[in-house]
């Protein structure tokens, strides 16, 4: 399941970080970061999904 969740994170920043965690803080955080950039998206996206 994990590797899906990472699979999308990589696709999806948002996508994959709201099947982790749901609509929270993490959430609004990915998608900002996702808008200032798409490298920074992903990169939050691992992490959150590594670190839980």
């Amino acid at each position: 399941m994990d590797v899906l969740r990472l699979i999308l994170s990589i696709l999806l920043p948002p996508l994959g970080v709201f099947f982790q965690v749901g609509i929270g803080l993490q959430f609004w955080i990915n998608i900002v970061l996702t808008l200032f950039g798409y490298l920074p998206g992903i990169i939050h996206a691992v992490y959150i999904i590594a670190r839980r």
